[in-house]
């Protein structure tokens, strides 16, 4: 079992004063994490895929329990039992360079951006309380004048509106549970990017539940800015818990987390292909007709599709089977379309015309 070989020495982090702090703040009655010694990580990337990593490597390889705070480039992080097709605005994600990540946890489809602050705990034992883990996190955002509050099942509020999410995975006598707190994200992109249409897809994956969502810096009395909030984080849980030791990525680690990025978390494979089995169906109109496919997908892999419309053609089965075994994704799909030569079945069908039907 790998373990780090040292702890970093940090500049001591200045922690604020609770002179500044709303002395007001409702009382907490969380629980507290019971730690003997934690291992603190500012982590400094925000390749999401390189983070997701990240979190597996420090899930397998360490016997510390550890808090690591951390922030990603814009990306949609998909639940593990997603079908991630159905959980995003593919053309949107696509067009505005948007990362997919399948992440190791359950739940919803979340989306992260520099203004979205991310938080993980690993601890020894299995006891699934959200509550538990969520706890520091409010206490800090009453203690700065918020009426923060752990509600539902595994949400953060204020004032009733969202502004975190968790999820968590249950990995032998190990537990991870990770969250996103949104501070200054782009509402209008998050909007955007998760604006997936349910009626294109049936299948058993689990679907996201949209909720009304806000951010913390618009719900706070005072002005702060996201570096400043994450300061506020790393302080409270120093504070709060007086074993914590600050650790940095060794080489090693790095070298770990980039291996399991290459192999896993910026692969084709885990981000789509891993989605559950589903259907989809999608009607366009094109100058040679409406065309409407249907088509079934199994581990991101098309095992059948039918067309359907007033099209002009002949052969259609033929037409048909020449997709089953390709990606269930654009590029594939585009070079199977341009292979088979659309207009040779089709009266007056392009490949360009024909594309947006699978998707």
């Amino acid at each position: 079992m790998f373990r780090p070989q040292k702890y970093e020495t940090f500049p001591k982090i200045p922690f604020f004063s609770e002179s500044r702090l709303h002395k007001t703040a409702p009382a907490i009655n969380f629980a507290p994490l019971k730690i003997e010694t934690m291992i603190c990580i500012s982590q400094t990337s925000r390749d999401p895929y390189f983070n997701m990593a990240v979190e597996e490597h420090l899930l397998n390889s360490f016997d510390e329990e550890i808090f690591m705070l951390w922030q990603n480039e814009s990306a949609v992080i998909v639940g593990r039992y997603q079908n991630t097709l159905a959980e995003i605005n593919r053309e949107y994600v696509e067009a505005n360079n948007i990362a997919v990540v399948r992440r190791l946890t359950g739940g919803g489809a979340v989306f992260h951006d520099a203004g979205n602050l991310n938080f993980t705990f690993i601890r020894n034992g299995t006891d699934p309380d959200f509550a538990k883990f969520t706890g520091p996190v409010v206490e800090l955002l009453r203690k700065l004048g918020a009426d923060a509050r752990f509600e539902g099942r595994n949400d953060i509020s204020i004032d009733g509106k969202k502004v975190s999410g968790n999820a968590m995975l249950v990995a032998g006598s190990r537990i991870l549970v990770h969250g996103t707190l949104l501070f200054s994200a782009n509402l209008e992109r998050l909007s955007a990017a998760l604006n997936a249409n349910p009626l294109k897809f049936d299948g058993k994956a689990v679907q996201s539940v949209r909720s009304r969502v806000a951010n913390i810096r618009d719900l706070l009395p005072e002005p702060m800015t996201v570096e400043r909030f994450a300061e506020l984080i790393m302080t409270h849980i120093f504070q709060s818990q007086p074993r914590c030791q600050p650790y940095s990525l060794s080489p090693d680690d790095r070298a770990a987390a980039e291996r399991l990025k290459t192999h896993k978390y910026a692969t084709w494979e885990w981000n789509y292909g891993h989605s559950p089995a589903y259907a989809f169906s999608k009607t366009v109109k094109t100058p040679g007709g409406t065309f409407e496919v249907k088509l079934n997908a199994s581990n991101g892999i098309i095992t059948a599709v039918k067309l359907f419309g007033d099209f002009f053609g002949s052969d259609i089965e033929r037409f048909e089977a020449l997709f089953v075994g390709c990606r269930h994704e654009s590029a594939d799909v585009e070079k199977t379309l341009r292979a088979v030569k659309p207009g040779e079945y089709f009266a007056g069908a392009d490949p360009a015309d024909l594309l947006p039907c699978f998707f």
